[in-house]
């Protein structure tokens, strides 16, 4: 586990977020330029090494986050915890309403679905019906190849 000290060096090799002091030596670090309400990406940073990092909706992170889209860093390495602050600020960066991303995908029976990118998530459709929603698109790429999708060049 990383020590307070360590992981407040990693936080703070983000030169987009703000430090700001709260009660009982804890921490928060904001991202002011977010495009949304929230600018609080690392929160309640604690001297004893818990904490958390605000990832709103992101599938990526959803087997993690509690209810209100937090994930506790206590126990991240320092890897992890650099690629989940990044995810944070790029999450409050993106603005979502951006045009999708839509690739088609057919089996062997010419059975066609699409793998559609629309609100920071990986979506597969049968004709209107969504059948998943993956948080990467490595994720979803493997699940059609595992389904004998294969992608329609």
């Amino acid at each position: 586990m990383l020590t307070f000290e360590q992981k407040q060096a990693i936080i703070e090799e983000f030169t987009q977020l703000k430090k700001k002091e709260i009660s009982l030596k804890r921490m928060n670090y904001h991202f002011e330029e977010s495009l949304y309400e929230k600018t609080i990406v690392v929160e309640k940073l604690h001297p004893n090494g818990n904490g958390f990092v605000f990832i709103g909706d992101l599938l990526k992170y959803e087997k993690e986050a509690n209810d209100k889209g937090l994930v506790n860093i206590r126990d991240y390495s320092a890897e992890a915890l650099r690629t989940i602050i990044a995810d944070a600020i790029e999450y409050l960066s993106e603005d979502v309403d951006d045009e999708p991303i839509i690739e088609v995908w057919v089996d062997r029976n010419r059975t066609k679905l699409e793998l559609v990118y629309e609100n920071r998530a990986w979506n597969v459709y049968h004709n209107d019906n969504l059948e998943e929603a993956f948080g990467t698109r490595e994720a979803a790429v493997e699940y059609l190849r595992e389904e004998g999708f294969r992608p329609v060049k």
